[in-house]
């Protein structure tokens, strides 16, 4: 079986993308995986890395800003177009996944075109315009959030959740552990704070306007990861020199970051979510505004309605971030509550049920071609 799994852009489509492929390759050995990406995109340097072969495309999006960059892009589409059918042409997939991104829509597309059955797998509570385009030729669309059918055809929808990496959920390091891993106390209460490997400017100035809470309150020490694209800016700061503070440019092993603490404050990107319900994390969630449809507040959302999450506006972050910390890194039954309502919505079998289904779609795909 041949299958080709398009998108990427960002860790929440390249990796729950690189969970699917690898539940299909236990599944099914022999499978035959190729990857299509956006030339110059995270899905380059990470797809490889995890073993499998992929193709870049001359995609880009559209700029929400008016720049000449737009002018290009019917070029830019037309190109990727081209491409797309070369791929086809030559690997002959049986099926083809999306998983959001800028290759998944003319890789799709082109599928759609040479009859090659396709699935999709949305991560966000609320859908993008690529996905809900391409929903409509779609054998089957799985999601992680109730109410899907506002975006997609009922019956074709799955509610699988997430496909999360089998390490997140499976570190056998104890807490101490963890700490003593990451290098910091191994005692105390310990918060993560992350926006994603480039960072989150919100999140980032947050701590350092709130220096004089941490720096008084040495019993709570802080994993700060500021991002790559912040991490000159912030690691000789005053806050960063405190004892209790330590910073870091990204975080690779996020498996260890989660066991190593109390309380996460992150952005809620739809895998960063998926994540948490596994591990079950008591967390702040600070939803970028700097998103398509402002779907991390939808993502974040669906967890506080479900008392499974705290949240803090972006705007309000400076100033109601650290009181609401404050209250719940010292609030063990509070931590509790998220903890066990967080649980509960986590699917630690997404990827073995998407791949299931991706392979019988495509058995039957080809029986019926028969």
């Amino acid at each position: 079986m041949k299958v080709v799994i398009s998108g990427g852009g960002t860790g929440g489509h390249v990796f729950p993308a690189i969970a699917i492929a690898d539940a299909i390759r236990r599944q099914l050995p022999a499978a035959e995986i190729l990857f299509v990406g956006a030339r110059g995109k995270l899905e380059m340097e990470k797809v490889p890395a995890a073993g499998y072969r992929i193709i870049g495309l001359d995609i880009a999006g559209m700029q929400r800003k008016l720049t000449l960059k737009n002018l290009v892009l019917p070029v830019k589409i037309l190109k990727s177009l081209l491409q797309a059918r070369k791929v086809v042409s030559d690997f002959k997939p049986d099926i083809a996944v999306g998983v959001g991104g800028y290759a998944s829509g003319p890789l799709l597309k082109v599928c759609s075109w040479m009859g090659v059955p396709y699935v999709l797998q949305e991560q966000n509570s609320y859908a993008g315009v690529t996905n809900k385009i391409l929903g409509k030729k779609a054998q089957r669309i799985f999601v992680a959030y109730e109410g899907m059918q506002r975006f997609f055809d009922e019956t074709k929808i799955q509610w699988t959740g997430n496909p999360v990496r089998a390490e997140i959920a499976q570190s056998n390091l104890t807490t101490e552990e963890a700490r003593a891993k990451i290098g910091v106390d191994t005692n105390k209460k310990t918060t993560l704070v992350f926006g994603g490997s480039l960072g989150a400017r919100t999140l980032n100035d947050a701590i350092a306007a709130n220096k004089a809470w941490i720096e008084a309150n040495q019993d709570i020490q802080f994993i700060w990861q500021v991002g790559k694209l912040y991490y000159n800016e912030f690691k000789e700061s005053s806050v960063a020199e405190l004892p209790n503070v330590k910073v870091l440019p990204f975080i690779e092993d996020m498996a260890t970051a989660y066991k190593a603490s109390d309380v996460v404050v992150c952005r809620a990107g739809a895998l960063t979510i998926s994540e948490l319900a596994l591990v079950g994390n008591p967390s702040i969630l600070v939803p970028s505004p700097n998103v398509a449809e402002d779907h991390q507040t939808h993502n974040a959302m669906s967890l506080v309605k479900h008392g499974a999450a705290l949240m803090v506006k972006d705007v309000e972050a400076r100033d109601q971030l650290m009181p609401q910390l404050a209250a719940l890194i010292r609030d063990e039954e509070k931590q509790k509550t998220l903890t066990s309502h967080l649980k509960a919505l986590g699917k630690a079998d997404a990827a073995d049920v998407i791949a299931r289904e991706i392979i019988n779609i495509a058995n039957q795909y080809k029986v019926n071609k028969a």
